[in-house]
């Protein structure tokens, strides 16, 4: 079956900081031998999902069928199709209640992650998620000195926002070092990226309990 893209190709903070150093000692670093992010994402969520901890699945890829050929009446076989642009994120799924929705990155450069990774749906996607209260963020890697981070989808909204503001058209290392939380890579899950799931619903509570008082 011949496969191709659209465009013709074939496809072949202080105290949060404490909360950033916590996380950071709860996981072990092991080395990473030829997976993909996708790949080490989704071993995550089987794992996740073996515990009974979470339900997080990675949203197919909607593919258009151009010509199938039926060989015999029982039987059809797709000859030629092409994936079809993704209209939101790469995965979402239910944690203790709350609906997550995040996106996977990689990139080769070494300083800076290019904000041409990603698409306007997706940030249209990832806004309309976070005005429903979702937990919405970014997963990246920077695969040539294989460091993992995540980020608050709001993060990367101002990012993108500024970008389109004549600003940067990349996120700096550094900035995601101070903005970001870093992830690091265990045996089971792979990346336990819901550790810091668990500090952005914390800081969720307590935002919500600062406008409660205010009131």
């Amino acid at each position: 079956m011949a496969i191709g893209y659209p465009n013709g190709k074939s496809y072949s903070h202080s105290a949060e900081n404490n909360k950033k150093n916590q996380v950071k000692k709860t996981v072990h670093s092991f080395s990473k031998r030829g997976m993909s992010l996708e790949d080490d994402i989704n071993a995550s969520n089987e794992t996740y999902l073996s515990r009974n901890k979470a339900v997080i699945h990675k949203k197919p890829t909607p593919v258009q069928i151009v010509q199938v050929d039926y060989p015999k009446r029982s039987a059809a076989v797709i000859k030629e199709a092409y994936f079809r642009q993704a209209s939101t994120t790469d995965y979402n799924g239910v944690y203790q209640g709350f609906y997550l929705d995040f996106e996977a990155k990689e990139t080769q450069n070494k300083r800076s992650f290019p904000l041409k990774n990603f698409h306007e749906h997706q940030i249209l996607h990832m806004k309309q998620c976070l005005a429903q209260q979702a937990i919405c963020f970014v997963i990246m890697r920077f695969t040539s000195v294989n460091r993992l981070f995540l980020l608050e989808a709001r993060v990367l909204i101002d990012y993108w926002d500024l970008k389109n503001n004549e600003g940067r058209k990349s996120i700096p290392l550094e900035e995601l070092e101070k903005n970001g939380y870093e992830l690091y890579y265990g045996l089971s899950p792979r990346i336990p990226f819901l550790d810091v799931v668990d500090v952005l619903i914390e800081k969720s509570f307590s935002k919500e309990s600062n406008n409660h008082d205010k009131r």
